[in-house]
């Protein structure tokens, strides 16, 4: 969201908050950046220009970053395309914007293109690491038995799906399982709800911020699900956390094998975030989240609109 929305967050803004993220992470241990070959309106490659305009500034801490990418869309519409052809100009693209300031750590498809088997997409995909464009795979917004399938042709480094307390059903289950059965890692995107868990309302975000239109922030759901957000904040007071804190450390502890990715373009709140991922919840708290989970109905799927609804979780 530093670039995804219609105006930018500065570089000055950015910079600082991505190097006190990098530094704050203790030696011998790396820091998960998440970018994607669309992340901006314009240019749609905002993102990774920005990526790399912040290691031409600060090449020191690109030892301390883990950079994984999302793309295998079409250039002209957000659309999968998990051609042999589109793949290659999609990681092609991508290490031409990054300008080798930084290495491509991770690859993956954004969506699975329902055209292309996805064994034939990995099996793609694994003959770009030989070529050495990139050193790992992961795969995003899939099911379990899609996750099987591509592990089964080359080893996943990370499997990318959105968790959060209300982001949880059965198939987000399963895909956590299966993936601590592989040995995979889970990239858990969105743990703080597109801030909306944190108290943030759809006026609060900039006219054309594409969350305006997610489901569960139109005006038909939010009355409904603030009583989520209400109830979730006054738990996390009691327990002396802030509402994305208490996100952050429920969803770490779903499993040792589970990254949550928080975002935030400020540096202050990115260290209270990152800070949620140390804090151990007892059994009385893991309970006390259970019930507020299972008491309240969440208004609106996860989807990004009715004409993306049918990618996820494939």
């Amino acid at each position: 969201m530093m670039t995804w929305k219609p105006e930018p967050t500065p570089d000055d803004v950015c910079f600082e908050t991505i190097k006190t993220a990098l530094e704050s992470v203790p030696a011998g241990v790396k820091m998960v950046i998440n970018s994607g070959e669309f992340y901006g309106i314009t240019p749609r490659t905002a993102n990774l220009e920005l990526i790399a305009r912040f290691f031409d500034k600060y090449p020191e801490l690109a030892d301390k970053a883990f950079l994984s990418v999302k793309g295998g869309t079409k250039v002209e519409v957000l659309e999968p395309d998990s051609s042999p052809e589109n793949l290659r100009r999609s990681v092609d693209c991508i290490l031409e914007k990054l300008r080798g300031t930084k290495k491509l750590d991770l690859f993956e498809c954004a969506r699975v293109d329902r055209k292309v088997p996805v064994e034939e997409a990995i099996k793609t995909l694994s003959g770009f690491v030989a070529e050495g464009k990139f050193d790992f795979i992961g795969m995003s917004e899939v099911s379990a038995a899609t996750l099987r399938k591509g592990h089964s042709v080359h080893p996943i480094a990370a499997v990318e799906i959105e968790v959060s307390p209300w982001s949880h059903d059965d198939k987000i289950k399963e895909v956590i399982t299966t993936a601590k059965e592989l040995g995979i890692a889970v990239c858990a995107y969105s743990p703080l709800g597109r801030g909306f868990l944190t108290g943030q309302k759809p006026e609060d975000f900039q006219v054309g911020d594409f969350r305006r239109n997610l489901a569960r922030f139109r005006a038909e759901n939010v009355e409904q699900n603030l009583k989520f957000v209400n109830a979730l904040k006054s738990l996390a007071e009691k327990k002396g956390l802030s509402p994305a804190q208490l996100c952050i450390a429920w969803v770490s502890s779903l499993g040792p094998h589970i990254i949550p990715l928080q975002g935030s373009s400020n540096k202050e709140r990115t260290l209270e975030n990152l800070s949620g991922g140390e804090v151990v919840l007892s059994a009385q708290d893991q309970a006390d989240i259970k019930e507020l989970m299972e008491s309240h109905t969440i208004a609106g799927g996860r989807s990004y609109g009715d004409d993306h609804a049918a990618h996820l979780m494939i």
